[in-house]
């Protein structure tokens, strides 16, 4: 029988995405196994993580330092006409490391899936407010002409991706998709360069 402790632990690592009960388990018994000095690192490196991390504010990707706008959205060579809409961070990690995108970013935090549940968790309002009026959100000489819907090819990333279409079309504005290359159910996070860089090139 679980200590009350333990079960605590489990549950709150089930959050975790990907983690299920039996992997929250494993993580649950290595803490109790690890040494105290390495736990209180982990408790400490959590701690700066939640302080010192935060979320930009017209394209909520997670960053560190003084400001509103992450590294990407304040760099004055990109291109402020082209907004690429993810559903994650590593997503736009991967599109970045193939360096051939070269505009903005909006990470959507999540699918269409979640609005069942989790309604607050995907930003499709959040998305639209800043395409109309970008200087609202501290992001300043951009004009967006192209938008790019980057979603993953999986049952959940192609609904999202119709449901983004339907809800962009009023504002006019030149809507693509990644071309032909991805495999179908895979996620970007795990698709190779070559694979990436080829779909952005063929978006249509």
């Amino acid at each position: 029988m679980e200590s009350k402790n333990i079960k605590k632990i489990i549950s709150l690592f089930s959050k975790f995405p990907t983690v299920g009960p039996r992997t929250a388990a494993r993580f649950a018994y290595y803490l109790i196994r690890t040494p105290k000095e390495e736990v209180e690192e982990l408790i400490k490196s959590i701690e700066e993580l939640k302080k010192e991390v935060k979320l930009c504010s017209f394209c909520f990707k997670p960053f560190e330092g003084k400001g509103n706008l992450c590294e990407i959205c304040v760099d004055s060579t990109r291109n402020r006409n082209f907004l690429c809409v993810v559903e994650k961070e590593t997503d736009l990690n991967s599109i970045e490391k193939t360096k051939q995108y070269k505009g903005l970013y909006f990470i959507l935090g999540g699918t269409v899936s979640l609005l069942k549940k989790e309604k607050d968790k995907i930003r499709i309002k959040q998305l639209i407010e800043r395409i109309k009026d970008p200087a609202s959100f501290h992001l300043f000489n951009a004009e967006i002409k192209e938008i790019i819907i980057a979603t993953n090819p999986t049952p959940e990333g192609e609904a999202t991706a119709i449901s983004l279409e339907r809800k962009l079309k009023p504002l006019n504005i030149k809507t693509t998709k990644l071309g032909i290359g991805l495999p179908l159910g895979g996620e970007l996070e795990y698709a190779d360069q070559e694979t990436l860089e080829e779909a952005l090139k063929r978006r249509k």
